[in-house]
């Protein structure tokens, strides 16, 4: 048996709000934007066109998801990108007025800054280690 993760749904406010920012601040692109009817949509965006995993932008259709937004982990990193370019990747974020948690840091496995997406969903950003 082959199984594989191939996307996570994301709570949002606003589609097209939520396509500008992770556009911008990480430089996803756009796989799809199909019209479901009655204001829904199949948002996907993902780093790069080809990746094996994408988001899937779900926008909160009721008070109870719409609570969630920007809490999906309890106040956790839930999510984890991992770039080739760290000082890039960062410097993007912060044109963006990404929130940052603290300083980059170097730990064992690379070069790494908490960040919060628009909506206040926790992510790290990890870079290569230092040599």
């Amino acid at each position: 048996m082959n199984h594989r993760i191939a996307q996570v749904a994301l709570l949002v406010r606003d589609y097209d709000e939520a396509i500008a920012w992770f556009g911008q601040a990480l430089g996803f692109v756009l796989l799809e934007d199909s019209d479901l009817g009655a204001g829904k949509r199949w948002v996907r965006m993902a780093p790069t066109p080809d990746a094996a995993f994408n988001l899937l932008l779900a926008k909160a259709a009721n008070e109870r998801q719409l609570a969630a937004v920007g809490n999906q982990h309890g106040g956790r990193v839930g999510f984890f990108l991992l770039t080739d370019d760290f000082a890039r990747d960062h410097a993007r974020l912060f044109a963006a007025r990404a929130r940052f948690d603290s300083e980059p840091r170097q730990e064992p496995y690379g070069t790494v800054v908490v960040f919060e997406d628009l909506y206040g969903n926790r992510w790290d950003l990890i870079g290569p280690p230092c040599a």
